[in-house]
């Protein structure tokens, strides 16, 4: 299998360019494709890397110097991702202050098309007080979403299977790691068949430390217009959903439909349980992490008004039990935005999350596999038959709406 280091810290390695095709490997496809590495100059995005896929039908854009997130994408002329008030990314994560604003700095670079938030904890801002042995007391703030969407890749490569169907890999290290702290690594690999509409996220995250560990892990996935529109609908087949604040409880009866842009909406977030199939995907992997309640394969859609369009996401309830909806149709200049968020746990303080099990333990050199797979709808019968998909696994489950917050997903009010 032909492979292309970009980097590796550990061998002193670093390509600040690479260029290669089908063509060039001398590889017979239907769909011509592309893939290409550098690096942006001048500004906040100075020092940042991007690697660019293009599978001849879906282009995506990943930045390693950023813990190898999605940046944007597009597929047969529609965008993929939205359009963030931060105009000038991809940030370089050293000017990015995680500890401004009450520990919402995070924000400061927040424009990606998916962007992970953990390890170490991965929902709102939060202090943690602990007793020293010489009776004094250490505070420690985390804030939002976490550290690892601003840390670079310590390895990167790609490989081609030299094989049909000619499958592209871009892998990558992240490492969360600090003295008397946690030490977890990010091994991720991003797959994709050329000609096709799907984009597979494989994730393992791996526990470095001689101690059991703890993380958290939430996959911020990120979609503006044309998906997002007024009358666009959220579809997922749910066994319960539940207002993360008062502020979301006043649209819980439109949890699932969009509004237009309107300037000084203030965002409302959903918390959801959902539902699984029985019949696996090929996508997905075998060998899932194991998790509480409902098992199998679920997905999430997101169509615009028109119900001609649409994004998909796939995964194991298994590996990725809870999931959040995250709206905030403000206006398009102040970032008119939702946000499809399967995770191990549910955006709430480390804390509440650990006391209602949510929180995922691992062993030293323990692993846990997470996997997503982005599907891109471009017909009003693909739409179709995905919402038809998504019917067979509700079918037959009632659906609990909860009106206001309830446990064990938020804090009651």
């Amino acid at each position: 299998m032909p492979t292309f280091t970009l980097t590796d810290v550990s061998h002193e390695v670093w390509v600040e360019t690479l260029t290669v095709d089908s063509a060039e490997l001398g590889l017979a496809v239907t769909a011509p494709w592309s893939l290409s590495k550098r690096r942006l100059h001048g500004g906040r995005r100075d020092g940042v890397d991007l690697i660019v896929v293009d599978n001849g039908a879906l282009r995506f854009v990943l930045v390693p110097t950023r813990g190898m997130g999605l940046w944007k994408g597009f597929y047969e002329g529609s965008f993929l991702g939205w359009e963030s008030p931060v105009t000038d990314g991809p940030i370089h994560p050293a000017l990015v202050n995680l500890a401004a604003s009450g520990g919402l700095g995070w924000l400061e670079g927040f424009d990606e098309l998916m962007v992970r938030c953990g390890l170490e904890n991965n929902g709102a801002p939060f202090e943690l007080r602990t007793p020293n042995p010489d009776g004094g007391e250490s505070r420690v703030a985390f804030g939002l979403h976490g550290r690892i969407a601003n840390i670079p890749a310590s390895y990167v490569a790609v490989h081609v299977d030299p094989d049909p169907p000619h499958e592209i890999t871009v892998e990558g290290h992240v490492e969360e790691v600090r003295l008397f702290g946690p030490q977890l690594r990010l091994e991720t690999r991003y797959r994709t068949i050329p000609g096709t509409n799907r984009l597979t996220v494989r994730d393992e995250v791996v526990n470095l430390k001689d101690q059991p560990a703890e993380f958290q892990l939430l996959y911020h996935w990120n979609f503006g217009p044309p998906f997002l529109d007024e009358g666009a609908r959220f579809s997922a087949p749910f066994r319960a959903v539940c207002p993360r604040d008062a502020r979301a409880q006043e649209g819980i009866d439109a949890h699932d439909r969009y509004e237009g842009p309107r300037p000084g909406y203030a965002e409302q977030v959903y918390f959801y349980d959902l539902a699984a199939g029985i019949d696996p995907l090929d996508e997905l992997v075998a060998d899932a992490s194991p998790g509480d309640g409902p098992s199998g394969p679920t997905l999430a859609m997101l169509h615009n008004a028109a119900g001609e369009r649409g994004v998909v996401l796939r995964f194991r309830k298994e590996q990725l039990p809870a999931f959040t909806l995250w709206k905030n149709t403000a206006g398009l200049r102040d970032g008119y935005v939702t946000g499809l968020e399967p995770g191990t746990n549910y955006p709430n303080p480390r804390p509440f999350e650990r006391d209602r099990g949510r929180v995922v333990r691992l062993e030293p050199g323990g692993r846990y596999v997470a996997e997503t797979v982005l599907e891109v709808l471009a017909t009003p019968r693909e739409v179709a038959k995905v919402q038809a998909e998504i019917q067979r696994i509700q079918s037959g489950v009632q659906p609990t709406i909860h009106s206001r917050p309830v446990e064990p997903f938020a804090p009651a009010s």
